[in-house]
């Protein structure tokens, strides 16, 4: 085991520009490392909960066979801002040595000081500060609520196609992260509430402050929100702990209601595709947001809207249980979850009707052609995404399409999906029938 580290200070001035695409190319095999990462950290807020400082660390194994050398962080939310007014910074790196920063300064390479071999391990530390950007988005804040999603720096992902070092993209998400355990101690002013992924447990800290140390186990991110939410609770017939936090300008009944749909939703896809595992799961409502929601592991941002919610929660499966690389197959999240929103809407696709408007545009594209095609995005992705999923039911049976979804989620359990793995389970599941045309018809390539 290789747990040497070297010290490096980390000017966060300069920037490279990396072309928008595929993955950058590695010596690599389709072993997605690096794995099993445990993120360990510690934060402080300001009076209000818009700047965070503290301290990041971060273990993990290679499990590739190819030796790991170096390692990067993607720093999602300095696409909010500029490389000379930076919302993340890391500093006096720790385990490896910094280099200058990628992707417009959304990614930050670490060279190992040695390379690990397939099962060694190894570790990287350092000072992290967070300042939350103007306006009302997954990372912003509503006057003196603060939205703080994709704002902990993450462990990029290389697997067959080299390092995934991807832009970030506005019209969806770019993420892509392998299931990941969380401890997150909060510091902040006893007059906020942290609403956060995992669970947590609330202590008394010094000075009129909280400590709120959360714990999120096999997750994908970290995401919180600080403010002076109103909060209700309940319980959903599974089990599972709901809280809804909402701004001043919500009302009570509007926030009730969303928390009997958030119950309802949660035990409805639970029972389509298995339990939800994380004992917890806390939704902030504001209606500022320009979009209707946005999922993250056991946390939600939405609009009073059950249709939204019902569409995040189902995030919370795919993507959040079963993972894909969303910025190249937003698909395999987005259509899936309008899926099963129909489900639990009751609504069975009968008015879906698919009509391409190019020999380009395909079921599978990946986001750099929907920020291209931006106008064509969720009409496709969503709409006809969900509509492949209907159509697909309405061929191979009810029976036999319940027990896909439900199949599939349980062997992606904690696991990554990809459009050639879903198409050799649909075409166990349909049998003698052969789904070779569907896919060509339904432009599902891959």
């Amino acid at each position: 085991m290789i747990r040497r580290t070297l010290t490096a200070l980390l000017a966060i001035t300069a920037s490279i520009a990396v072309p928008a695409g595929p993955a950058l190319a590695a010596a690599t095999d389709a072993t997605r490392t690096p794995a099993t990462p445990a993120y360990t950290i510690s934060l402080s807020s300001n009076a209000t909960g818009g700047v965070w400082t503290g301290h990041e660390s971060i273990s993990f194994a290679n499990a590739s066979a190819v030796p790991l050398t170096e390692v990067y962080l993607r720093l999602w939310d300095n696409a909010h801002g500029t490389c000379s007014t930076l919302p993340i910074k890391v500093s006096n790196v720790t385990g490896g040595t910094a280099g200058a920063l990628e992707v417009a300064c959304t990614a930050l390479k670490i060279t190992l000081p040695a390379p690990l071999a397939q099962g060694a391990s190894g570790s990287v530390g350092f000072d992290l500060s967070i300042t939350v950007t103007d306006g009302v988005d997954r990372f912003g804040h509503d006057g003196g609520y603060y939205f703080i999603g994709n704002a902990i720096p993450v462990l990029a992902v290389r697997d067959a196609a080299g390092w995934h070092l991807d832009p970030y993209t506005d019209n969806g998400e770019s993420f892509y992260a392998l299931a990941s355990d969380y401890t997150v101690s909060l510091d902040h002013p006893s007059t906020i509430s942290v609403p956060a992924t995992g669970t947590s447990v609330d202590q008394v800290g010094t000075n009129g402050r909280t400590v709120t140390t959360a714990a999120g186990k096999q997750v994908r991110e970290f995401a919180w929100a600080a403010g002076p939410f109103r909060k209700i609770s309940g319980t959903t017939a599974g089990g599972v702990a709901v809280n809804v936090y909402s701004v001043s300008s919500i009302s009570t009944s509007s926030a009730s209601s969303m928390l009997s749909t958030a119950k309802a939703a949660l035990d409805a896809h639970a029972g389509r595709l298995g339990a939800y595992p994380y004992g917890e799961a806390d939704v902030v409502l504001d209606n500022g947001f320009w979009f209707g929601g946005m999922e993250y592991p056991g946390f939600v941002l939405d609009l009073v809207s059950t249709t939204a919610l019902a569409h995040e929660l189902a995030h919370q499966w795919f993507y959040g249980i079963v993972g894909d690389d969303e910025y190249n197959t937003p698909w395999l999240d987005e259509g899936f979850t309008d899926y099963m929103t129909d489900l639990y809407f009751g609504k069975t696709g009968s008015g879906c009707g698919i009509t391409w408007q190019s020999s380009a545009e395909r079921l599978t594209n990946s986001m750099a052609y929907w920020d291209a095609h931006s106008s064509r995005y969720s009409t496709v992705v969503y709409g006809y995404g969900k509509c492949t999923l209907h159509d697909l039911r309405r061929l191979i049976g009810t029976t036999a399409m319940t027990n896909l979804m439900k199949s599939y989620a349980a062997s992606h359990w904690y696991g990554i999906s990809t459009v050639a793995d879903f198409k050799a389970a649909a075409q166990a599941a349909a049998g003698s029938t052969s789904l070779t045309s569907f896919w060509t018809s339904h432009r599902v390539d891959g």
